[in-house]
C-alpha cells in the first residue's frame, strides 16, 4: 500500500510542478505583452536579424551578470563610452534608422573636436583667467575693448606664436564636461549643473557670432543625418546675434536665421525631413520677463507658423521657478507646449508637481519626466492623454539623476508600454553621438534582457508619431523602407552567411 502512495504522492507533486512551471511561463509572456513594442509583428526576415542582435545583447548582459564589476553600463559614461564603440551591437544600433530626435538644446549636440574647429575661424580673440581655469571668447575685426583679467589675443597669432597642439589642447577641456574623475568632482546635481551652465556662458559669445551660429547649426543637421536620424525638433533660447559690423540680431532674427538654414539643408539633402524650433528660453524669471518671452514667441508663430512647433522652459528644474508660478500667462498661451517637467530626484517638491502642471496645462510631451514613475496617478493621465516622455538617459546619468543605468525610471516605462521617445539631451557636452549612444544604453542597460527588436523599432515610430512633422505618414513609409535596408544589411553581414 505504501509504495503505491508513495507514487501517487510523487505524481501530484510532478503535477503541482508542471503547473506551476505553466503559469509562471504564462506570468511572463503576459508581462511582456505590456512593454514597448508588443503590438508590433516581426516579419521572417526580421525575426532572423532579431536573433543576432538578441544574441548580441543577451552576450553583453550575461557577462555582467556573472562578472558585475566588467559590466560597463553599470559606471558612469565617461569610462566607456568609447568602449562601447566597438562592439558589434553598437554597430548594428548606429545604422539603425533613429526617426526623430525630439529633445535637443541647440548650442550643446556637437562635441569639442568641432567645437575646436571653430576657434579656427578668423577675428576670433581669447582672454583667459589669470589662473587659467576659464576663457572668453569674441568675434571682432579689432582688439576688443570688454573686460579682460589678462588681455585679449586672437585665436591664430597664439598659434603661430605658441605650440598649437598644446593650445588646442587647453582650449578643447573648455568644451566638455568629460574628465577622469567625475565621481569625484561633480559631486551633487547643483555641482554639476555649475560647470554644465559654465559651458552656455562661456561659449555664447562664441556661438552668437551669426557666421558661426548658423555653421554650426547646418553641421548639426549633417550629424543627425549621418547618426541615421530624419527629422528634429531643436529647443533655442533664441540669443541675440551679432557680426563684424555691428548688427545685432533680436530673437525673431535669429529664429529666422534657423529656418533659413533648415531650408538650405533639406535642398542640399532632400532625404531629410527637416527641422522645428521649439523657443525656450530660462524658466528661472520674473513674470514680466516671461510675458516677453511669449510675445516673442507668438511673433515667431505668426511670421513662421509652420517653422515654430511650440515653448518650453528651460534652465535647472530645482533652482528654476515652478510651472505654478505662471499659470496665468501660460493658461492661454495660444501654442503648443513641450514643458520640462520632473527632471529631477525629489518628491512630494515644487520639482516633481511641476509634472502636475505641465499636463494641467496642456503639454504635448514631457522633458525627462524622471520623477513621474512616483506618481502612479499622472502615469495613467500620461497614458489617457497620450502624452509623450522624452527620455534623456545618459544626461540622467551626468547630470547626477541616477549612478546606475539599470536603475532608471525609463525601465518601468518601457515595462508599462509608456509613450515614451529616445533623445539626447545635450551629447556634445559629454562627447556622446547624436543618439546612437542613448539607443545602445537602453537597449542594454536599462530595458528587460528580454526587449528585443520590438521595441528599438517602437521606440523610432514613437519619436515620429509623437513629432510635430505635419507629413507624418510620409515620414513613417520612408522610416518603413529604411527598415526594411536596415534589416537586409544585417542579415547580409551575419557570420554565418554562406557566400555562394
Amino acid at each position: 500500500m505504501w509504495p503505491l502512495t508513495k507514487l501517487l504522492l510523487i505524481n501530484i507533486l510532478i503535477a503541482t510542478s508542471h503547473g506551476i512551471v505553466h503559469e509562471r511561463e504564462a506570468l511572463i509572456e503576459k508581462e511582456l505583452k505590456m512593454m514597448v513594442g508588443h503590438s508590433i509583428k516581426l516579419s521572417d526576415r526580421e525575426i532572423e536579424a532579431n536573433e543576432i542582435i538578441m544574441d548580441l545583447k543577451r552576450e553583453e548582459i550575461d557577462y555582467g551578470f556573472w562578472n558585475p564589476k566588467d559590466f560597463n553600463l553599470s559606471k558612469h559614461f565617461f569610462e566607456y563610452k568609447e568602449q562601447v564603440k566597438d562592439t558589434k551591437l553598437y554597430k548594428i544600433l548606429k545604422s539603425m534608422p533613429k526617426g526623430a530626435m525630439l529633445h535637443g538644446h541647440d548650442t550643446a549636440i556637437l562635441g569639442p573636436d568641432y567645437m575646436l574647429e571653430l576657434t579656427y575661424c578668423d577675428d576670433l580673440w581669447v582672454c583667459f583667467k589669470e589662473d587659467q581655469s576659464d576663457v572668453s571668447f569674441i568675434f571682432s575685426k579689432h582688439r576688443p575693448t570688454g573686460w579682460c583679467e589678462t588681455k585679449w589675443e586672437r585665436a591664430m597669432d597664439i598659434r603661430r606664436s605658441t605650440n598649437f597642439r598644446k593650445f588646442d589642447a587647453k582650449l578643447r577641456k573648455f568644451f566638455t564636461l568629460v574628465i577622469d574623475n567625475p565621481q569625484e568632482v561633480y559631486t551633487d546635481v547643483n555641482t554639476v549643473w555649475e560647470y554644465f551652465m559654465k559651458y552656455f556662458i562661456r561659449t555664447g559669445p562664441l556661438f552668437t557670432y551669426k557666421p558661426v551660429w548658423e555653421k554650426y547649426y547646418y553641421h548639426t543637421l549633417l550629424a543627425l543625418r549621418e547618426d541615421n536620424v530624419m527629422y528634429l525638433e531643436i529647443r533655442s533660447v533664441l540669443p541675440p546675434l551679432y557680426d563684424l559690423e555691428g548688427n545685432i540680431y533680436n530673437s525673431v532674427d535669429t529664429a529666422k536665421s534657423y529656418k533659413r538654414v533648415t531650408e538650405k539643408f533639406k535642398k542640399d539633402y532632400p532625404d531629410f525631413f527637416g527641422a522645428k524650433l521649439i523657443y525656450a528660453p530660462i524658466r528661472s524669471v520674473a513674470t514680466e520677463t516671461l510675458k516677453n518671452y511669449i510675445k516673442i514667441a507668438k511673433e515667431i508663430h505668426e511670421l513662421m507658423p509652420d517653422f515654430l512647433a511650440g515653448f518650453d522652459l528651460v534652465g535647472q528644474e530645482d533652482l528654476g521657478k515652478p510651472l505654478k508660478e505662471f499659470y496665468p500667462e501660460l493658461a492661454n498661451i495660444g501654442l503648443n507646449l513641450y514643458f520640462h517637467a520632473g527632471e529631477t530626484n525629489w518628491y512630494g517638491t515644487s520639482t516633481d508637481e511641476n509634472l502636475f502642471d505641465a499636463i494641467l496645462l496642456g503639454t504635448k510631451r514631457i522633458g525627462h519626466a524622471f520623477a513621474l514613475v512616483k506618481h502612479p496617478l499622472l502615469m495613467k493621465e500620461v497614458q489617457k492623454r497620450k502624452i509623450a516622455l522624452e527620455m534623456n538617459v545618459i544626461s540622467n546619468v551626468v547630470l547626477k539623476l541616477v549612478d546606475d543605468v539599470r536603475n532608471h525610471p525609463l525601465a518601468t516605462y518601457l515595462s508599462q508600454d509608456m509613450p515614451v521617445v529616445l533623445s539626447s539631451d545635450d551629447p556634445g557636452t559629454w562627447e556622446a553621438e547624436i543618439l546612437t549612444h542613448d539607443f545602445y544604453v537602453t537597449f542594454v542597460g536599462v530595458s528587460s534582457r528580454h526587449a528585443d527588436l520590438k521595441m528599438l523599432k517602437q521606440l523610432a515610430l514613437n519619436s515620429l508619431y509623437y513629432s510635430s512633422h505635419r507629413a507624418k505618414r510620409k515620414m513613417v513609409h520612408e522610416f518603413q523602407i529604411r527598415w526594411a535596408k536596415f534589416i537586409d544589411a544585417i542579415l547580409k553581414d551575419r557570420p554565418d552567411r554562406v557566400h555562394v
